[in-house]
C-alpha cells in the first residue's frame, strides 16, 4: 500500500466550494456488542440545519495517520459539495475498539449495517448514504451493498473485485499467487499496530498488547484453502449479483490486479451501472498512474448527486460503459502516460465486438511441441498489483521465450483493436501429477521488442473449474480452455501479435511441485480474439472532466517514496534470486504532528530445476510518532516449499520507544493439497 500521494502539474487544485467544511476527527460510532468504531468526518458546516447525505469508506487502514495523505485529496471534495464524508475504521484497527478480524468475516459486513444505521439517523444526515472505496473498501462497499441496507442508495467500487478466489491477492487460475504471502504477512503486521494514545487514553498499553497477542495470521487460512470453497464464496457477490440492488460505479484499471473484475461486473449487474477502466494502476483515477488521469472527483459528485439527492444530472443516460484503448508502446518498467482514446458502449459486451476464432497463429521455430520452461521463466513479467510507483510494469517479454511454445499471427497490414478477454484453447498432456499453463500475450514491434499486453494463467487441476479440483492423469490428454485478462488494446500497422504457452511465472505465483512437461497437439491450438472494428464504440464525447484536488494538503515529505527491483543469480548454487525494496518512504500531518514511515522488503527465490526450493521473504517495518512518543512494528515471515506442504514462520515483535510491548512467533506447516 502506498500511502504517500501529491498533487501533479495536471490536477487542478480546487480551494473554494459551494459549502465551508467542519471536520471531526474521531466520532464513536456504536456497533450493538460493546464495540465503538471510529470515524473521521468531514460535514458542511451547517449540516446539522441541512441535513446532507453521508458517503461512508470503510476499511482497516487508520484514518489518523496512514490513509491520511490520501484522505486529505477525496473526502474533502464531497464536504465542500454538500456532503457528509466518513472515513470508517473497522473494528480492531486505527482508533476502533474490538479485536482484529480476517478479510471479509460477516461481522465486518454487520458492523457496517449497524454504522450506516446509526450514521443515516444523526442530525446532520439526511438518512441517506452511499459507500465508497478503493481495494478493501471497495470489497465492502459490494459486500454490504449485497445486504441492502436501507439508506443505501449507491456505491462507488474503485479496483475491486466480485469472487475472491478468482482474481483477487491470494490465487489466479488456481495457482496460489506469491502476493498471497507479501500480503499475508503485510496484514498480519497492519493489525498489530496501536491506537493513538491521545484518542484512546487510559488503557492504551493494554489494548496495543491485546491486539497483537490477537492479530490474525490470516496467511494460514488464505494458503488453506486451494479451491473456491465456502469460504471463498462467503462475500463473493458473484454469487448473485441479483443481492445489489442500488446503482453501482465501477473503476477498474488495465495496469492494476482487478481489470477482469470489472468486466465481469459490466456484464453481470443488472442495476444502473457506470464502469471506466483506464490504463491505471492500484489507486484512485484522479492520482493515478499511467495517465491519463480524470476528474473522478467531479465524476463522483455528479453520481452522488443522481442517485442521493436524486438530482437530474443525466449521468445516468450516458453510456455506462467507458474504456481506455491502450496504443501500442515499447516496453517500460515504469509509465508516466499509457496513449490511447475513449471508447464508450451502452451494454458489455459490447455492441459490434466480433469473437473471432480465425486467428491464424504460425508456431515459431519450428512445431516444436512440447515445452517446459525454466523455473525463473516470467521474472520480467512486472507486478500483480502495480500501486503506479517505481519499476513495476513488464519489461521485455523476449527473455520469456525460452522453454517456450510460441507462436504468432503474420505482420498486420491494418491496425488491429482488440477488446474484451482473448481466449485460448489447446489439446495437451502433462507428464507429472501437477502442472501449469501460462499463456501470454505480447505485442512484437518491428525492432522485436515485446510488450506483453495480457496474460492467463491456470493451475492445470481446475481445467474444469475453480470448485474441487480434478486429478491429472499423466499423459493423458486434456482439453484446456484459458480466459486471458481482458484488456482494450491497439495493435498497429507492421507489428506482430505473439502468443507464448509457458508452465512457470515466477515470482508472479508458486511453481507447481513437479516440474512438469507439457505436450500440445499444435492443430488444436486456437485463439479467440474479441476483435474491434472500425467505429465500433465511437460515437459519443467521453463525460470526464480535467483531474482536480481539494487543496489544503498539510503534508510534509520527510523521506521520499522509493522503489528498487532486482534480479540476481548465484553461480555456485545456481538459486535465482527477485528481490523488490518497497519503500513507502516517511511523512508528517502539520495538524496533529504525527509523522508515519513504512517500508517493506520482498525476497523471493527458486534455485536450478528443483521447484520445491521455492521460498521467499517479507519483511515489513513501521514507524509511527508524535512528539517524544514512538510506536515500532517490525515482521519477517519466511514461506517455503514442500511437495505436501507450506512452512510459514513469522516473528513479529513492537516497541514503545525503547520498550518491548509485545512478540508473536508462528512456526506452522499448511497442508500443499490442490496448489
Amino acid at each position: 500500500m502506498v500511502n504517500l500521494v501529491a498533487t501533479d502539474q495536471d490536477q487542478t487544485v480546487v480551494r473554494d466550494f459551494p459549502h465551508k467544511i467542519h471536520v471531526i476527527d474521531h466520532m464513536p460510532v456504536p456497533v450493538g456488542d460493546g464495540v465503538i468504531l471510529s470515524a473521521k468526518i468531514w460535514l458542511p458546516e451547517d449540516a446539522e440545519d441541512n441535513p446532507v447525505p453521508a458517503i461512508v469508506e470503510y476499511a482497516p487502514f487508520r484514518h489518523g495517520d496512514f490513509t491520511y495523505p490520501r484522505d486529505r485529496l477525496i473526502h474533502p471534495w464531497f464536504a465542500g459539495n454538500g456532503y457528509a464524508a466518513v472515513r470508517l475504521e473497522l473494528r480492531g484497527a486505527g482508533d476502533s475498539t474490538g479485536l482484529p478480524m480476517d478479510e471479509y468475516v460477516a461481522r465486518e459486513q454487520d458492523d457496517a449495517l449497524a454504522a450506516l444505521d446509526w450514521i443515516s439517523r444523526q442530525p446532520w444526515c439526511s438518512g441517506r448514504t452511499g459507500m465508497m472505496g478503493m481495494s478493501w473498501g471497495a470489497f465492502s462497499a459490494l459486500q454490504v451493498a449485497a445486504r441492502r441496507p436501507p439508506s443505501l442508495g449507491a456505491v462507488i467500487v474503485v479496483h475491486g473485485t466480485d469472487d475472491r478466489f478468482r482474481d483477487d491477492v491470494h490465487f489466479m487460475g488456481g495457482a496460489m499467487l506469491y502476493n498471497n504471502l507479501s500480503w499475508g504477512a503485510q496484514y498480519f503486521t497492519y493489525t498489530a499496530r496501536p491506537p493513538l494514545p491521545w484518542v484512546t487514553g487510559e488503557g492504551w498499553g493494554d489494548r496495543w498488547k491485546e491486539r497483537i497477542e490477537n492479530a490474525p495470521f490470516v496467511l494460514r487460512d488464505w494458503a488453506g484453502h486451494q479451491f473456491r470453497n465456502d469460504y471463498w464464496r462467503h462475500a463473493s457477490v458473484a454469487e448473485d449479483y441479483g443481492a445489489i440492488q442500488c446503482p453501482v460505479y465501477v473503476i477498474g484499471g488495465w495496469a492494476d490486479g482487478y481489470a477482469a473484475a470489472a468486466m465481469r461486473m459490466a456484464a453481470g449487474l443488472r442495476v444502473p451501472r457506470r464502469v471506466v477502466v483506464g490504463p491505471w494502476a492500484h489507486t484512485y483515477p484522479h492520482i493515478a498512474r499511467p495517465g491519463p488521469r480524470i476528474g473522478f472527483l467531479q465524476d463522483a459528485t455528479r453520481w452522488w448527486d443522481r442517485w442521493l439527492k436524486d438530482v437530474p444530472n443525466g449521468i445516468d443516460a450516458e453510456r455506462p460503459i467507458w474504456l481506455w484503448l491502450r496504443g501500442a508502446a515499447p516496453p517500460a518498467q515504469d509509465y508516466e502516460e499509457r496513449s490511447g482514446r475513449w471508447i464508450s458502449f451502452a451494454q458489455w459486451p459490447g455492441k459490434g465486438i466480433e469473437e473471432r476464432s480465425d486467428i491464424a497463429l504460425t508456431p515459431v521455430d519450428g512445431p516444436s511441441n512440447s515445452f517446459r520452461s525454466p523455473l525463473i521463466s516470467g521474472a520480467t513479467g512486472g507486478e500483480w498489483l502495480p500501486h503506479g510507483v517505481g519499476p513495476e510494469m513488464p519489461l521485455d517479454q523476449t527473455a520469456e521465450e525460452d522453454g517456450a511454445s510460441v507462436f504468432e499471427t503474420g505482420v498486420f497490414a491494418a491496425p488491429l483493436d482488440i477488446c474484451g478477454a482473448p481466449v485460448l484453447r489447446v489439446r495437451l498432456s502433462c507428464n507429472r501429477p501437477t502442472g501449469h499453463l501460462i499463456v501470454r500475450m505480447s505485442d512484437v514491434a518491428p525492432d522485436g521488442r515485446a510488450t506483453r499486453v495480457t496474460y492467463g494463467v491456470l493451475n492445470l487441476k481446475h481445467r474444469d473449474g475453480l470448485g474441487e479440483p480434478k486429478p491429472i492423469s499423466p499423459d493423458e490428454p486434456m482439453d484446456v480452455t484459458v480466459k486471458l485478462i481482458d484488456v482494450a488494446q491497439r495493435f498497429d500497422a507492421g507489428h506482430t501479435m505473439r502468443i507464448s504457452l509457458a508452465t512457470n511465472a515466477w515470482p508472479l505465483i508458486w511453481p507447481a511441485p513437479d516440474a512438469s512437461t507439457l505436450t500440445a497437439e499444435l492443430e488444436t491450438v486456437s485463439l479467440t480474439l474479441p476483435i474491434l472494428p472500425d467505429g465500433a464504440g465511437e460515437g459519443a464525447q467521453h463525460p470526464f472532466a480535467p483531474p482536480a484536488v481539494p487543496g489544503g494538503f498539510d503534508v510534509t515529505v520527510l523521506k521520499p517514496v522509493g522503489r528498487e527491483r532486482t534480479i540476481s543469480t548465484d553461480p555456485v548454487t545456481g538459486r535465482t534470486t527477485r528481490t523488490y525494496v518497497k519503500d513507502d518512504g516517511a511523512y508528517r500531518i502539520e495538524e496533529s504532528g504525527v509523522e508515519v514511515e513504512t517500508s517493506a522488503r520482498q525476497d523471493y527465490w527458486v534455485e536450478k530445476d528443483d521447484p520445491l526450493s521455492a521460498g521467499g521473504t517479507m519483511a515489513v517495518t513501521i514507524e509511527i510518532r508524535r512528539g517524544d512518543w514512538r510506536a515500532g512494528i517490525q515482521s519477517r515471515t519466511t514461506m517455503t516449499s514442500g511437495r505436501d506442504e507450506w512452512r510459514v514462520q513469522s516473528e513479529l515483535t513492537a516497541h514503545d520507544g525503547e520498550d518491548l510491548v509485545g512478540t508473536r512467533t508462528i512456526d506452522e506447516a499448511i497442508p500443499r493439497r490442490f496448489s
